[in-house]
């Protein structure tokens, strides 16, 4: 019988393609939804409606905590609006939930982070960089890695996993590189742009969710993992690669946005420990 991985927020932008990881990995994956749509995943996946923030939740109805190898929690609330309320009123559900894995008996526990968490930084993001967020978004994550990690203690391997600029499936999300498909869509030919010199740490989002499924499930690995490309590369050159590649009759025009403020120049995840995971894992010739 195969162990189990649970995986929260699993018919979001990133969950569907954890879930495929897992699955691939040999686990049994169950995809945990608020909502289940008939499109997000293929027969084979066990899909469980639920509210794994209510405080009523007990992981316990969903599987024995014995035959759990590890529960992967992605799910949040307007993760692509950075100042939201939502971020720090629900901070203490996702608290309540992570503590209570432990706290029930999971062996592995393991939590989607952001670069936003590190605020102003040029350069490489490291485990061991200073965490300074300057968005909602970014405090309240930080804040619930750090207390998640004081109360969980040694209870549990706990795994928190930072993810940066991610795309791909580029229709079920709301970057930039859904809103070129959008005018695209509209016959409209120039996109209002920012000057697009920052620097992004940018993943496709199949690669992303088998860095986090290796990373969630790899014995002996704890505290903050980049799952990241570890490559920077400037805003522009990518949005008009994107251009390139999806073969679309758009033209930036650039400087008709300023750039966000609260954006450092150059920010990217030092992508050595996962690199070193990836090549380890069954996924090694996709790297």
């Amino acid at each position: 019988m195969s162990e189990i991985v649970i995986v929260t927020g699993a018919g979001g932008y990133v969950g569907r393609h954890v879930t495929r990881a897992v699955a691939e990995l040999g686990y049994e994956p169950i995809a945990l939804v608020r909502r289940r749509r008939d499109d997000d995943f293929d027969a084979a996946t066990r899909v469980i409606e639920a509210d794994v923030l209510d405080p009523s939740f007990d992981i316990a109805s969903i599987a024995p905590v014995g035959r759990i190898a590890a529960v992967i929690h992605l799910a949040w609330q307007d993760g692509f609006v950075h100042n939201a309320p939502s971020h720090l009123e629900r901070l203490s559900d996702h608290y309540r939930f992570l503590t209570g894995l432990a706290d029930a008996g999971v062996a592995r526990i393991a939590a989607l982070g952001t670069m936003h968490e590190v605020g102003y930084w040029e350069g490489a993001v490291t485990a061991e960089t200073p965490t300074n967020p300057v968005t909602l978004y970014g405090i309240a994550k930080d804040a619930l890695r750090r207390s998640a990690t004081l109360s969980i203690g040694e209870r549990a391997a706990f795994v928190w996993l930072r993810a940066y600029y991610i795309l791909g499936d580029d229709r079920r999300n709301r970057s930039i590189f859904a809103k070129l498909l959008e005018t695209a869509d509209r016959g409209e030919t120039v996109f209002p742009f920012t000057t697009g010199r920052t620097l992004y740490d940018f993943i496709d989002v199949a690669d992303l969710g088998r860095q986090i499924a290796v990373s969630a499930t790899a014995e002996g690995v704890t505290g903050v993992v980049n799952v990241s490309s570890g490559e920077p590369e400037s805003l522009a050159s990518r949005v008009e690669r994107f251009i390139s590649e999806n073969d679309l009759d758009i033209v930036l025009q650039y400087g008709a946005f300023p750039d966000r403020p609260y954006d450092s120049p150059g920010i990217w995840g030092d992508a050595t420990a996962i690199t070193g995971l990836m090549a380890q894992s069954p996924f090694a010739d996709r790297a």
